[in-house]
């Protein structure tokens, strides 16, 4: 089986959320997330304008496996979530990184977070080349 795979330009919890930096903040699951989940039927995101705080739960997802807990990476206030996620969950799955981002927050503080290689490492996935 192949090795999931993470950015070099994004930042991890330990948890699989992954953050960027821009303003505000984009935050998805990583691909190490998504293939432990399966296929993921729906997504409870949390609402915008609502306050995250960085490792607690702010929403669910759903697979055909289980139900998991999403939990935020920073603090801050949802600014928006990505309502396509509503029409086709499985985007998650398919793009983790890209179509499949989960919801953006106006950042008041970081949570523990982890360069791409320290969760590469501890999670068995490789790093993108640039």
């Amino acid at each position: 089986m192949a090795r999931q795979t993470v950015r070099p330009d994004l930042r991890y919890s330990e948890e699989h959320e992954w953050i960027d930096s821009s303003s505000p903040a984009r935050v998805g699951i990583t691909a190490v997330a998504a293939d432990a989940l399966g296929e993921v039927v729906f997504a409870e995101l949390p609402e915008a304008g609502s306050q995250v705080s960085a490792g607690q739960a702010c929403g669910e997802l759903e697979s055909t496996k289980a139900v998991s807990d999403l939990y935020s990476p920073v603090n801050g206030t949802v600014v928006a979530v990505n309502e396509a996620l509503e029409e086709d969950p499985s985007v998650i799955n398919t793009d983790p990184y890209g179509a499949g981002w989960l919801f953006t927050v106006e950042v008041s503080g970081e949570g523990e977070l982890l360069s791409a290689e320290d969760y590469a490492e501890r999670f068995d996935a490789e790093v993108l080349a640039d």
